[in-house]
């Protein structure tokens, strides 16, 4: 079975995500070209009405439910913010009660905004992977549906944001794109096939969050322990073998960011654009200025992928 849209697949996948919400923006910025040293692009997703890319795929994954009469009478995922409030997104355009698992000490303000959709937060473990654990026994135990962290379908729905960038931007030499579970990355890598698309596709890992990384150097899944602070967004300690198996295909190579540097791509953002990136959000300019010397006379593609970052902490970050 192919894992990735086509393109008949992933152009269906954007008229359910366009009932929630239109296509959003890329933009050439100027300062940020300026400090890039070559012509530099943003998607912003940003702009999503959950601030953040994930919706895409919670909107086709439950289409796909629906469309097969498979709607469940409850729902469970887990998450560190944005997966959650894609999934409490759909489920509440379907009228699906769900819980979302968060790990201990996860972010209050995507703790709130998932909390506004309605939905039932539950917090367990110290960190992702221990979450995601529990919320699998959860289901079994309760009889709710697990929303997985990637799935074809919600890589449909994902990929709808690429789509709109290749074909805005046809253009782009090289895109830059953060690793979580894989979803991003995959779909980034089904648009550009779908399209025909020269562009390279460079993946970006945390330092701090190095599974991706190491398991794409290994040839397998290795656990890579998390101390990220600042990039929850990819700050996952087990690989998914189906995303790494896409992944070790399509991927010109990986980037690791500090979050010393993904904390200075927040700032650089921030300044240049008056835009807000979370961890996550800033790691795809992070790398990109990490390879500035090798991108000259490129037009380079970066993803603004999420904007949730809690006030406090992107307050210490513009303070340096």
């Amino acid at each position: 079975m192919n894992l990735l849209p086509t393109l008949s697949e992933i152009e269906s996948a954007a008229q359910v995500v366009y009932r929630e919400f239109q296509a959003t923006p890329q933009y050439r910025w100027a300062l940020l070209s300026e400090r890039l040293g070559t012509d530099c692009w943003v998607k912003h997703e940003n702009h999503t009405p959950v601030g953040a890319f994930k919706i895409r795929g919670g909107l086709t994954y439950f289409e796909e439910l629906a469309k097969n009469q498979a709607l469940p009478s409850a729902v469970i995922s887990a998450t560190r913010g944005n997966h959650g409030q894609s999934v409490g997104w759909a489920a509440r355009s379907y009228g699906v009660p769900c819980r979302i698992v968060v790990p201990r000490g996860n972010s209050v303000e995507k703790n709130a905004a998932m909390r506004a959709l309605g939905l039932e937060l539950q917090e367990y473990g110290d960190d992702f992977q221990e979450s995601r654990e529990y919320a699998i026994a959860l289901a079994k135990e309760t009889g709710a549906h697990m929303v997985p962290s990637f799935h074809p379908a919600l890589l449909r729905g994902v990929a709808t944001a690429w789509w709109e960038y290749f074909k805005a931007v046809p253009q782009l030499d090289v895109v830059y794109v953060p690793i979580g579970q894989g979803s991003g990355a995959c779909s980034a890598i089904a648009a550009k096939l779908a399209l025909g698309h020269q562009a390279k596709i460079v993946g970006v890992v945390s330092a701090h969050a190095t599974t991706y990384a190491d398991s794409l150097a290994a040839g397998r899944v290795v656990e890579a322990p998390v101390t990220t602070q600042l990039a929850d967004g990819m700050a996952c300690r087990i690989a998914d073998q189906v995303s790494l198996d896409i992944l070790a295909q399509h991927l010109d190579h990986v980037v690791k960011v500090s979050d010393d540097e993904v904390a200075q791509a927040m700032r650089h953002i921030y300044i240049d654009t008056h835009n807000v990136a979370e961890g996550a959000g800033a790691a795809s300019f992070a790398a990109a200025m990490q390879e500035r010397s090798s991108l000259k006379g490129l037009v380079v593609g970066t993803t603004l992928c999420g904007g949730n970052v809690d006030a406090a902490v992107f307050a210490k970050v513009l303070q340096g």
